[in-house]
This record gives structure tokens, sequence and C-alpha cells, in this order.
């Protein structure tokens, strides 16, 4: 028998006051008017219910607002010191060496100038190698393309963080 009953997450996300549900989000992603899209949806009956709401919310981002999305993300390699978040997500670059620590800093760089963002990839599960590679491919990819990327990336990264919102106990 299987139950259909509201994650406690969720219960205690629908329940909480309208700033504190708007910080938790802002946790997930620095956008505004993604936040104010899943705000406006409360209560969720269903978690499922969340993840459609985000990502037809990051379907509709303006190029400012994936602007503000991203710049709520540390550059690979490099998480904000007391980001607990970015630290678990990036956990990938923790043995990489520092010849590859040294690369991924130029190849950052050369992204960020190129884009004008950081280099924004779903890091959970990645190798330091595999973020290389991926930076390394994406740094040819036309402006169109690249926006695009970010927000499917984007996509995933908020995902995998309301996840762990919704099914906290």
């Amino acid at each position: 028998m299987t139950s259909t009953s509201t994650p406690p997450g969720l219960t205690r996300f629908n329940a909480l006051e309208e700033h504190a549900a708007s910080a938790a989000l802002h946790e997930v992603c620095a956008s505004t008017a993604w936040t104010r899209r899943l705000l406006a949806a409360r209560p969720y009956t269903a978690a499922d219910d969340l993840y459609a709401t985000s990502d037809a919310a990051m379907a509709e981002l303006s190029e400012t607002d994936l602007a503000e999305a991203t710049a709520g993300h540390p550059p690979i390699g490099r998480p904000k010191p007391g980001d607990p978040t970015s630290a678990r997500e990036q956990s990938g670059m923790s043995g990489a060496d520092d010849g590859l620590r040294a690369e991924m800093l130029e190849l950052n760089l050369a992204y960020q100038e190129k884009f004008g963002h950081v280099f924004l990839i779903c890091a959970t599960g990645r190798t330091a190698a595999e973020m290389r590679d991926a930076v390394r491919d994406r740094l040819g990819n036309p402006p169109e393309k690249e926006r695009e990327i970010v927000r499917t990336e984007l996509g995933k990264i908020n995902r995998i963080r309301l996840t762990r919102l919704v099914e906290e106990d």
C-alpha cells in the first residue's frame, strides 16, 4: 500500500511564513522571478507539483532572470566559504590534483570572459575531470546555445535542491 500523504518536508515548507519560504527557495535558486512563481503556487499537495512548477518557472526565466540565478553560484572548484550546499555539490573537485585545479581556474576565467557569468553545471556526481571536459566543450558554444544549456543545468540543480528541501524529516 502506498502513501498519498504529503512528505513532512513539503508540509513544513507549505506552512512557512512567506519570508521564510522565500528565503528557503532563494537557497535553492537566486532568481527572484523563480522564487515568486513557486511561492504563488503554494500550498503544494505533492513534491511532483512543486517540481513541475519549478520546471515551468525555469522555462520562463528571462535573460536577466537567468543572469540573476547564475550569479548565485560560485565557480566550480571554489565554493563559497560557509556554503555546505555548493561544497557538497562540487565534492568531485575535492580529490583533484593541483594541476587540474589550476586548469579549472583558467577554464572558469575563459568561460566567464566569453559568456559573462560563471560556468554552471550540475556538478553532483561528477568528477573533476568530467567538469573540466564539460567546460572545455562548452567554451565552443555560441551564446544562445550556452544560455539554454545553462537553463537546463540550473533546472537540474534546482530539482536536486528542492528534493532535499521536501524530503527532510
